[in-house]
């Protein structure tokens, strides 16, 4: 899909490298496919608002940020309720095929690939990519 999936916990890589090869191994054939990264202290944690002061640890989330280095979506979720993969999937090709077509399409609820879009008035179409487009 072109993007980069980073995962980011106050772990340190010591911790990261044994979980990877003792539990995520056997979870996942070959290991993670992405890169882990150490946010020691939370200061990543802090700038994305997801750090708890009180345990220590980062609040699970998930971030979709564009090419231009801007948040287009977030979730932030407390620990007993994951995340569903498949909706991450299906933002990122919604904000994908808005960003191609450079505004003059937009992806209404539920949006699929392969479902039609919303198409906004042409004199309004170089509004709605101004708005959206840092």
């Amino acid at each position: 899909m072109g993007v980069d999936v980073i995962s980011v916990s106050v772990d340190s890589t010591f911790v990261h490298k044994i979980w990877e090869e003792a539990e995520l191994s056997k979870m996942v054939d070959g290991g993670i496919p992405f890169r882990m990264v150490s946010d020691g202290g939370g200061k990543l944690g802090k700038l994305y608002g997801v750090y708890d002061e009180n345990s220590g640890v980062n609040i699970r989330g998930r971030f979709i940020i564009d090419p231009d280095g801007v948040i287009q979506a977030m979730e932030v979720m407390t620990p007993p309720v994951g995340r569903n993969i498949k909706e991450t999937i299906r933002q990122i090709q919604a904000y994908q095929h808005v960003r191609k077509s450079a505004g003059k399409e937009v992806c209404p609820a539920e949006w699929e690939p392969g479902k039609p879009t919303l198409k906004p008035r042409p004199e309004l179409v170089g509004q709605v990519w101004r708005e959206w487009k840092p």
